[in-house]
């Protein structure tokens, strides 16, 4: 029987490391003990200056075009989850659309932040179920290190840039999405902001800038982390009662990458392994809306996932979002 599927996964990260050491040679007043500690991050990529959200979306969206066997032409609908974009008209959709000569597709952005890619696959679901569309591309894509403070090492540290992606189809080959789950609390939004990226500081002011209404900005980071963790914890609940999938029975937790502490958290509160999170926080950092699908990818690639697996992939972000996917591969 026909099934909504993944039929190809793809991912890009920047050449460029930079280690918490550098940082710390490059004048931050932190060391790599302590961001380590608090984050699990050691290294995260940032994208060189000429590189924009679209030229990293669309190296991740070839390469799960490659693994799904399609064409560029095959795309119906190209949704891009970002919150830094390359412009904010047009979308950076429809710059990557370009960039991909996939002119057939229909294009738009989508901003949920770090929850984005989960959001963007239950979009797509919507559109393939009911036959709009045959063939979708999901892609989550950031340049978060371009809307950091770098002075404010509580929170500069944790960001990275990159891209990951999916080619989502309804068929009988492929990685079965059995669900999606989407949720979000508007009154929550001022913990975690970019304010100065809307008509809340329009037009750009000297002030504006001086008041750093252009950074990302984690009001309450405690709270945020509480948060988080329920978040999570509620995610990989629902999608698995959903499905009628008993919590220890997963093969795979690949969430949102944001801090390992949380892991270790919900870890110890639900009783899962930590050998059953598929981390890439030490290497990479927090990657916003690109994290889950580029640990998607490379768990995928990397030989982790096998025929049969059971995925939830729980996600968290700003705004505040949250939600989960159920996969079986």
């Amino acid at each position: 029987m026909e099934s909504l599927r993944i039929i190809g996964t793809g991912s890009y990260l920047p050449p460029r490391v930079v280690t918490n050491d550098d940082l710390v040679r490059g004048g931050l007043d932190t060391s790599d003990e302590w961001i380590t500690k608090r984050t699990g991050i050691r290294e995260r990529r940032i994208a060189a200056p000429e590189v924009v959200t679209s030229d990293m979306a669309a190296q991740a969206s070839l390469n799960a075009l490659e693994m799904a066997g399609l064409k560029a032409r095959d795309i119906d609908l190209i949704i891009l989850a970002t919150v830094t974009p390359d412009t904010h008209c047009p979308a950076a959709a429809n710059w990557l659309q370009d960039k991909l000569d996939a002119h057939r597709a229909a294009t738009f952005d989508i901003t949920a932040a770090c929850s984005g890619f989960v959001f963007g696959m239950n979009i797509a679901e919507q559109y393939l179920k009911n036959r709009t569309f045959r063939h979708v591309l999901v892609v989550g894509a950031e340049v978060m290190t371009r809307v950091v403070d770098w002075s404010d090492r509580g929170s500069c540290v944790l960001w990275g840039d990159g891209a990951g992606a999916a080619v989502l189809a309804m068929g009988e080959e492929g990685a079965q999405l059995l669900s999606t789950h989407i949720h979000s609390d508007g009154s929550q939004g001022k913990s975690l902001l970019l304010p100065g990226a809307g008509s809340m500081a329009s037009p750009v002011t000297h002030e504006s800038v001086d008041k750093g209404m252009h950074h990302l900005k984690m009001i309450d980071g405690k709270t945020v982390f509480r948060a988080a963790v329920h978040g999570f914890m509620d995610a990989i609940v629902e999608a698995a009662r959903h499905n009628n999938i008993a919590v220890e029975d997963i093969d795979w937790i690949i969430p949102h990458q944001a801090n390992i502490r949380m892991f270790q958290n919900i870890s110890q509160t639900m009783n899962i392994p930590m050998e059953k999170f598929y981390l890439t926080i030490p290497k990479y950092g927090n990657i916003s809306a690109a994290s889950c699908a580029i640990a998607l990818d490379e768990a995928v690639r990397d030989g982790s996932i096998q025929k049969g697996h059971l995925i939830s992939m729980p996600v968290f972000g700003g705004g505040i979002t949250w939600g989960g996917a159920m996969i079986r591969w």
